[in-house]
Formats: C-alpha cells, sequence, structure tokens
C-alpha cells in the first residue's frame, strides 16, 4: 500500500511509523540497535562507511546516517527510538538530535519544549487551514 493512500498520509509534519515504514528501514533500525554494544559503536566510530556496509541498507539510508540527516532517516524508515543511538553513539542528548530536525539550536528547542512545545500555527491539516 503507498502511503498516499492512508487516511493519516496528511499529517502535518508528521511520518506515521506504520507497517510500511517499518518494513522500509528494518535493517536501517537493525543497523542503530547495533550500536547498543559498546564494541559496536567503537566499530562504527572507527570506519563508518565500512560499518554501514556491513547492513543491506539503501545508499540514501547509509547516507543520510553518514550527514546526521535525522529528518531524511525518518522519511527513509527510521524509527525515531532506534535513532537516537547513533546520536547517543556521537556523545549527544536527545535534546540535540532532536533539535537538529528544527531550525533551533539545542537550547532554544528545550526553552520551546518547556514553554508547550511547538504552537500549532502553520501546523495543521491542509482541510482545516482552509
Amino acid at each position: 500500500m503507498n502511503s498516499n493512500n492512508k487516511s493519516y498520509h496528511d499529517i502535518p509534519g508528521t511520518t506515521v511509523f506504520d507497517g510500511e515504514m517499518a518494513r522500509k528501514g528494518f535493517h536501517l533500525n537493525q543497523f542503530c540497535m547495533s550500536l547498543m554494544k559498546a564494541v559496536n559503536r567503537e566499530a562504527f566510530k572507527q570506519n563508518e562507511r565500512a560499518y554501514l556496509d556491513q547492513y543491506p541498507m539503501s545508499e540514501e539510508q547509509k547516507q543520510a546516517v553518514l550527514d546526521r540527516n535525522f529528518t531524511q532517516l525518518i522519511a527513509l524508515g527510521g524509527n525515531i527510538y532506534y535513532l537516537v543511538k547513533i546520536s547517543s553513539a556521537d556523545g549527544l542528548s536527545v535534546a540535540a538530535a532532536v533539535s537538529t530536525m528544527t531550525n533551533l539550536s539545542t537550547e532554544e528547542y528545550l526553552d520551546m519544549m518547556r514553554q508547550g512545545g511547538r504552537p500549532p500555527e502553520g501546523n495543521r491539516y491542509p482541510k482545516e487551514q482552509q
């Protein structure tokens, strides 16, 4: 089933992690889970490309990992709960990783979240904006 045919395809700013996305990102998420072991984190840090090449991920997924492009990784089937393993391997907090998906610094992102999160303006369903 194509994502565009799903009733939830148009949630503003959201990629729904469903069965289709789980299949798409299976190997990417398996790579992320491998980073739970210190020996694997070290191997990844030593030669990221060689480590990634052990997994049958798409070239686009591998490049997004190398670029630490979390927005793209989510679009390519990455689950945020697994993706944070990459930022953790880099010694970054979850907030630092998530802030890269915004136009905010880590501290600005944390301040926004402390104040209740992102405002709804500009983040509504297209049908609600009419």
